[in-house]
């Protein structure tokens, strides 16, 4: 199957711990594992080309960088530290959207290890499938990324040392993985967090992958937060929404894509949705005033792009 068949397949379907139901004439979820493994890897668009690895100071989990830190100059890595979809410990599970934010000078972690695409590992026959009530990665490990990326900021013989901004931190993630960014959002080290396809749900609690999530989690935010949703026919839209109606106490945005739940994820350098989350991070982390005119004004970046609809509150 050619490449471009590949990208127009997985773009339109949800992976997150099971597929959700298709029509009889699509392909089964492991043929779509399948397809998404085969994908190659994509550098992204930013200045820095990016690779993936693994390094034995951070066990259990998997670096998104630029290949030649010392292209960098004068820009300082920030730290984006990301919970995967189904909270799955393949950390490769969102490898072009990772390899996308990576490529304009941003150090990212995902718990896990390298499950799919180039350079994939066999998982251990003696772990479980991912699922809602199976615990494959925990929030606990995007905290311990960005503990890690701010050591090795300071060690001696580091390949990391004194190229990372300390006041420029992020936790994300998708699906399963937001409610573990959310649950990382009271950090005092974080500066932003982005809910990808994610949410609470509006009635009772949301449990999954053992947390426990209610809806006054949203009061321990103390940053501006953006959620990006696939539109009316994502299962995490309900949710997302709701959330975004109920946080009143620090600044919001949410974007939506008429993508469904599977996003933009899939698609070379982590399509359209990428794009976004590097401009909010830009902004945010950054302060870059050409990233905020993505999302500042009526006359915004994303008002005048008909691919998404914004919503804001509070932002300046």
């Amino acid at each position: 199957m050619q490449l471009r068949t590949l990208i127009t397949t997985l773009a339109g379907l949800c992976l997150s711990g099971s597929l959700l139901a298709q029509p009889a004439a699509q392909p089964s979820a492991a043929e779509i594992e399948a397809m998404h493994s085969a994908l190659p890897d994509t550098p992204g668009t930013g200045k820095f080309p990016a690779i993936k690895e693994v390094d034995a100071r951070l066990p259990g989990q998997v670096i998104y960088r630029p290949a030649n830190l010392k292209a960098l100059g004068t820009t300082k890595l920030g730290v984006y530290a990301f919970g995967n979809g189904a909270c799955t410990d393949d950390a490769a599970h969102n490898r072009l959207h990772l390899l996308e934010v990576a490529s304009h000078g941003y150090l990212v972690i995902a718990p896990g290890s390298l499950y799919s695409g180039p350079g994939a590992i066999k998982r251990p026959a003696n772990l479980p499938p991912a699922g809602p009530n199976v615990v494959l990665t925990t929030q606990q490990q995007l905290g311990q990324a960005i503990t890690w990326a701010l050591a090795e900021n300071q060690r001696e013989g580091s390949p990391y040392r004194g190229l990372i901004d300390a006041a420029a931190v992020a936790v994300s993630g998708y699906s399963c993985g937001g409610l573990q960014a959310l649950f990382n959002a009271a950090d005092s080290r974080v500066r932003t967090v982005v809910m990808m396809n994610s949410g609470l749900f509006p009635d009772g609690p949301t449990t999954m992958a053992g947390m426990t999530g209610e809806k006054s989690l949203l009061q321990t935010l103390h940053t501006p937060i953006l959620y990006v949703l696939g539109g009316e026919t994502d299962i995490a839209y309900k949710a997302g929404m709701d959330d975004f109606t109920k946080i009143n106490h620090v600044p919001a945005a949410v974007a939506n894509i008429n993508k469904g739940h599977g996003g933009t994820y899939w698609e070379p350098n982590g399509g359209a949705a990428a794009q976004v989350v590097v401009k909010w991070l830009d902004w945010q982390l950054r302060g870059d005033p050409e990233a905020g005119r993505q999302f500042l004004g009526k006359d915004c970046g994303l008002c005048r792009d008909p691919l998404w609809k914004l919503q804001t509150k509070g932002l300046r």
